[in-house]
């Protein structure tokens, strides 16, 4: 890398809302690395050596050497259009799914980058590549001709370098009589929600395909590849039956399509199971006279894919798809550390992709046997030695969000560089610590050979001081941990160091750690060497000894900060990754047997940073390289780099999988997401925006999180729910009812919706509000006569009462098959005639016109509430004979409880003593502490839980959409009822929408009675909370009395 002018800090480094596109990013000058805003979306681009792959010929100065990708680009306009006209051509499943991903109502939004990825990929997956592109409504400025280039491998008349390499949608294998493998990449740094990604592909395949079972044209199997055991172990939560699915957890399937999920499978695997099986094996074992031949494509696909062979053609998922890629013929020269690394990074790459290539040839009718491969990896770029220029994309990128994007949106935390040269702080010169290092070695400093790399121990004099700073900054946070308060978190911060080589990096260790092999020398050892009179006689008994040496692990005191860092035989606090050995426990190979040492340093590395688990005490660790798929620890604060960085790559892959958030919660007056550091040592980035962090700064942001967490000791205050999706009875003589007294009013609302506008010509140009304005001109009033002329009130009774009727009818209470045919042929003549008197009552009892005309509630604002109210309050006639109201729940996760909660929060909290749950958040800082004070004073109260992170959402409609409502308490009652209690000061349509919903969910789980009585109340002031507990309470508990009687 040249030695450019370094990038200078911002003041601001989130630019950039996660939710939505950005609007915005950092543009920085090469001449004095000042920042400045690009006031729009960065282009899709990639930073470059020699081959590119884009069209820039004169960007800005600041990026003379980065390049456009023109696919990307072309895709993100095209894509963009088709979301702001609501996803024309797209099937309804589809449509309804991403209006689903995109609703802001969502308790967890989904980051804008996770939602552009998948709608990229279903843009060309469902309309483009099947030729549907007539359906779009509008001209795409990716043309069917060079979809078709794309997707022949061939040149597309958009790309108009005459360079080697060029876009394309194919990855054609050498042997030209095989079918191509269609590929689609994304680039999404790490951090930015990946996992959640595959689970929405997943969702829109089998959703659509249980729409329309015998299509083909939506995959019913995924294949989901990986590059180790960690991994793979994570991805399970993809299997929709899987207890923590991710469909669930995040809210990624409505309820009303979650049994489509039961249509398909997914199977999630590492690339060591496409390894040829050996032509002598038979069964678990291996035998000579065995000679079966080479394993058929179909034998291979039925081996590895099992029941998923019958489902072809399949979706495959590659996670870090990165390490699939086909090696081409390279001259580079490399030391012997990069051709091992290299040697070992391609024959994954090989087995890989053979092994993708197999099962998308196994077809007997030679059509594909893999509709699309999605890669998704953070770093798709090939490595040097691949046979490919280093660092150039793959040619298949659809979707860019990488690291730089990802800091100016927030989603991942903010690298902290040196500025400032002050005592005790960071000092400039560590920027590019390895060039300082190297710059001035002597001879006999560097190792033998043509590298000339320095010696570990001259690296260890020259960066010590580097290590004991940033170990300085490190230990000050985490004097902040050790002062936090019970409520607040007590992980260890992480201080990773990322060295050249092993040797470097072993000694790195033994200094900080204090912990070292050393030989065990005998009694016999000691005599042996004492012989010097008979040196002949020795040398030649030598000879014929075996080379037995033994050693022993000695802990002792470390060199930095050792009452942090030394290692004792109880507790590692410092770690070093050993590759090989880690390597090894990630093959997940059965026909390799893994060392017990192996395995514990897997799980080990896989856990850092998280309660209970093997990894909850490391504080530091030591690395070669970078650290390997499947890290995922959040508590990572500083990182040190002791190496070369030859690239911008190499800079974003070495850091960022230390830079994942601890904390998602939104700023609620910005919307952005608040800023998280990492204090960063020797990794030289002339591109990603940091903040500088000064000599006498403070840095109150590296205090510990408030962690919120259920206490085991309380577990007597735990409280269960059930987790309910949906309702049902059997109407079998359709006789119902519907107390209309207590159905929300509705309120026709000239304010928010006005009857009547009024209008003057515009003459010219004016600013300033529209009612200071004066002219000689007549006011002209614009109204809806014509509206009201046209519709009947009678009319409009009778539309809102097809209406719920056809719910009914539809299955909105998840009802079975044969009820759904049987309440369709009823429904006219045997619902109707109730459902249209319970309409009638409640327009004419329930409804204030505000002076309007009645028609208004025609408009699908305030038809739509009577509906949802109407149709949620209507009941079977428990007196006719009818079954009860009753909750239909989750199949994968029936019940909900506070003992799941665990989550670590920067906003004040409030410490609970009747509540299993340690702490209350205080996000308003007025009534949740009034609400917890009067809930812990209330006698009437055993103990209550903030539904907060607790998962408790009740399913409720509004203006035809669904939606999840949190209420904001559980409070069991010293009687035994569980009530729900929600603070609301000034109520809306959609408020009482939610509160029917409650109301409507009680009524059911009661029937039900699986856990207890239950009951909801809203609180308008939390000063009177204490009060009207206590009367419910009394009201509750003699009506237990009088029904037990």
């Amino acid at each position: 890398m040249k030695n450019e002018v370094p990038i200078q800090p911002v003041d601001r480094p989130i630019l950039c809302n996660p939710y939505e596109e950005p609007n915005d990013h950092w543009v920085y000058d090469k001449l004095t690395g000042a920042a400045s805003h690009g006031g729009a979306r960065r282009p899709a681009g990639y930073w470059y050596k020699t081959d590119k792959t884009g069209s820039a010929q004169a960007q800005l100065f600041a990026e003379e050497e980065r390049d456009d990708l023109v696919l990307v680009n072309i895709l993100r306009d095209d894509v963009r259009k088709w979301r702001e006209k609501d996803y024309p051509g797209a099937e309804q499943v589809t449509r309804e799914l991403l209006r689903h991903w995109a609703s802001e109502q969502r308790p967890r939004r989904l980051f804008f980058c996770q939602r552009e990825a998948v709608e990229t990929i279903i843009y060309l997956a469902e309309l483009r590549l099947p030729g549907r592109t007539s359906r779009l409504g509008f001209k795409p400025a990716l043309s069917d001709e060079d979809l078709a280039s794309l997707l022949k491998g061939e040149r597309p008349a958009f790309d108009l370098q005459q360079q080697e390499v060029f876009p394309t949608l194919i990855d054609p294998p050498a042997d030209a009589g095989v079918l191509s493998l269609i590929r689609l990449g994304c680039k999404m740094a790490t951090g930015s929600g990946k996992t959640v990604v595959m689970a929405m592909l997943i969702a829109w395949a089998f959703c659509n395909r249980g729409r329309n079972p015998s299509s083909s044209q939506f995959p019913s199997a995924a294949l989901v590849c990986c590059p180790n055991l960690t991994v793979k172990e994570r991805l399970q939560v993809l299997r929709p039956e899987h207890q923590d699915n991710y469909y669930q957890e995040f809210d990624i399937v409505p309820v009303k399509y979650r049994p489509l999920m039961n249509v398909g499978k997914v199977l999630v695997t590492n690339w060591h199971a496409f390894a040829p099986e050996s032509e002598h094996k038979e069964g678990d074992r291996t035998y000579a006279v065995v000679d079966k031949g080479p394993e058929t494509k179909d034998v291979f696909a039925r081996r590895v894919l099992g029941e998923l062979a019958d489902r072809l053609p399949i979706m495959v998922l590659n996670d870090e798809g990165h390490h699939c890629w086909r090696p081409a013929p390279s001259d580079e020269e490399l030391d012997r550390d990069e051709q091992t690394q290299l040697k070992e990074e391609a024959e994954e790459a090989r087995v890989w992709l053979d092994g993708l290539d197999r099962i998308n040839n196994s077809r007997t009718d030679g059509t594909r046997g893999v509709s699309f491969c999605v890669d998704l990896s953070a770093t798709p770029f090939y490595l040097k030695g691949s046979g490919h220029a280093e660092g150039r994309p793959f040619p298949w990128l659809i979707s860019d969000f990488g690291l730089v994007d990802a800091i100016e949106s927030g989603i991942v935390k903010i690298p902290r560089l040196p500025v400032l040269d002050t005592t005790g702080r960071p000092d400039p010169k560590y920027f590019r610590l390895w060039k300082s290092i190297t710059d001035n070695l002597q001879p006999r400093e560097k190792l033998p050979g043509k590298s000339g790399k320095p010696k570990p121990e001259v690296v260890y004099r020259e960066s010590e001081a580097a290590l004991q700073q940033i170990a300085g900054q490190w230990a000050e946070r985490f004097r902040y941990v050790e002062e936090a308060t019970p409520g607040q978190e007590h992980i260890p911060p992480v201080l990773i160091i990322v060295c050249d080589n092993t040797d470097i990096a072993r000694l790195f260790y033994e200094k900080i750690s204090g912990e070292r092999e050393e030989d065990i020398v005998t009694e016999a050892d000691v005599e042996e060497a004492m012989e010097d009179d008979e040196g002949e006689r020795r040398t030649s008994t030598r000879k014929g000894k075996k080379s037995g040496k033994k050693t022993r692990t000695v802990y002792g005191k470390g060199a930095v900060y050792p009452e942090y860092f030394s290692n004792t035989p109880a507790e590692k606090r410092t770690i070093r990754i050993d590759t090989r050995l880690l390597a090894e426990a990630e093959s997940d190979d059965p026909s390799k047997r893994k060392q017990d040492l192996a395995e514990e340093l897997r799980r080990v590395v896989a856990t850092v940073g998280k309660r209970g688990q093997p990894g909850e005490h490391v504080r530091c660790v030591v690395s070669v390289a970078m650290l390997t798929e499947g890290w995922d620890a959040n508590n990572v604060t500083h990182i040190l780099g002791i190496r070369a960085f030859g690239s911008q790559l190499l800079c974003e892959q070495v850091v960022g999988r230390g830079l994942r958030r601890m904390d998602y919660t939104p700023d609620p007056q910005s919307g952005l997401l608040t800023e998280e550091y990492v204090d960063v040592y020797g990794i030289p980035f002339s591109v990603i925006p940091f903040k500088g962090r000064e000599g006498k700064a403070k840095a109150p942001e590296d205090k510990p999180k408030n962690h919120v967490i259920a206490i085991e000791a309380r577990s007597a205050m735990e409280i269960r729910f059930p987790v309910v999706e949906g309702y049902t009875f059997a109407l079998r003589r359709n006789s119902i009812k519907c107390d209309v007294n207590k159905v929300e009013t509705l309120k026709v609302e000239p304010g928010d919706e006005p009857t009547a506008t009024f209008v003057l010509p515009t003459a010219g140009y004016y600013e300033g509000p529209a009612r200071q304005r004066s002219a000689n001109f007549e006011w002209i009033e614009q109204n809806r006569d014509a509206y009201y002329k046209q519709n009947h009130i009678q009319g409009i009774k009778f539309e809102i009462t097809r209406k719920i009727v056809e719910d009914f009818a539809e299955g909105k209470y998840d009802a079975d098959e044969a009820k759904l045919r049987v309440l369709k042929l009823q429904a006219r003549h045997q619902l109707f005639p109730q459902v249209f008197k319970i309409v009638e009552d409640y327009i004419d009892r329930r409804v204030d016109l505000h002076g309007c005309h009645p028609c208004e509630i025609g408009l699908q604002r305030y038809f739509m509430r009577i509906v949802e109210r109407l149709r949620d309050a209507i009941e079977p006639d428990l007196a006719a004979g009818e079954p009860p109201l009753m909750p239909v729940l989750n199949r994968s996760k029936p019940f909900g409880t506070t003992t799941e909660v665990d989550f670590k929060t920067t906003k004040p909290c409030i410490m609970t003593r009747k509540s299993h749950i340690n702490q209350v958040v205080n996000d308003t800082q007025t009534w949740e502490q009034i609400a917890v004070v009067r809930l812990e004073q209330c006698k009437a109260v055993g103990f209550y839980a903030r539904n907060d992170h607790l998962g408790f959402v009740i399913p409720y409609e509004y203006q035809g959409l669904e939606h999840g409502y949190e209420p904001d308490f559980l409070v069991r009652l010293t009687n035994g009822v569980t009530l729900i209690v929600e603070i609301k000061g000034h109520e809306d349509e959609r408020d009482r929408a939610k509160h029917n919903a409650a109301r409507k969910w009680v009524l059911a789980v009661n029937h039900w009675n699986q856990l207890g009585q239950w009951d909801f109340h809203v609180c308008k002031d939390p000063q009177l909370l204490e009060m009207e507990i206590a009367k419910i309470a009394n009201m509750l508990t003699a009506a237990l009395s009088s029904s037990a009687a």
